[in-house]
């Protein structure tokens, strides 16, 4: 049985937190920043993703840009932040900085560089490997025009209908 059989969908972290001891609270929050450590290699490999699909011919491929949101976006600026107001003084999150620099730079950054990367390897891996999974309609939003398979006939014959006839990596279907 999966962890999550039995769940909604939603995964539950209001309901537990205020009875998790504060120091596992606070060493849970170091954590979440020590992956800035791994955001240059994310962003490394997916610039490397995203030119190995543009040398082989590919365009039209959404860049970073497209999955940050726009600053204007944001309800609150550096003026107008709201903070909580704990019984610790030195509590980050009494500081108006620490939440824009989360809430606009640090979490929105690293959502759009995932969602990008994933994007990305989502376009690679319809484009190289067109062969339908249980897992494979979730890359749909990764769509290219048509595979590798797809380009010669000859081996187009051979794909599974299928995977031949997928409108994920085959625009033809759509027509």
């Amino acid at each position: 049985m999966k962890a999550c059989d039995s769940c909604n969908g939603r995964a539950e972290i209001g309901k537990n937190h205020r009875q998790v001891p504060v120091l596992q609270r606070a060493i849970g929050l170091v954590l979440v920043y020590l992956p800035i450590f791994t955001l240059p290699f994310v962003f490394l490999s997916a610039y490397l993703t995203y030119y190995h699909l543009r040398m082989i011919g590919g365009t039209n491929i959404k860049t970073f840009s497209d999955f940050l949101p726009e600053r204007s976006s944001h309800r609150y600026n550096l003026k107008n932040q709201i903070t909580m107001h704990g019984s610790f003084k030195m509590s980050l999150s009494q500081s108006k900085l620490y939440w824009i620099l989360n809430c606009t730079w640090y979490c929105p950054v690293s959502v759009a560089v995932f969602e990008w990367h994933a994007y990305l390897v989502k376009i690679v891996e319809n484009w190289w490997c067109p062969f339908t999974h249980d897992k494979k309609e979730g890359y749909s939003n990764a769509k290219i025009d048509q595979s590798f398979w797809h380009i010669y006939p000859e081996d187009s014959a051979k794909l599974n209908e299928e995977d031949r006839d997928n409108p994920i990596w085959n625009e033809s279907v759509d027509k």
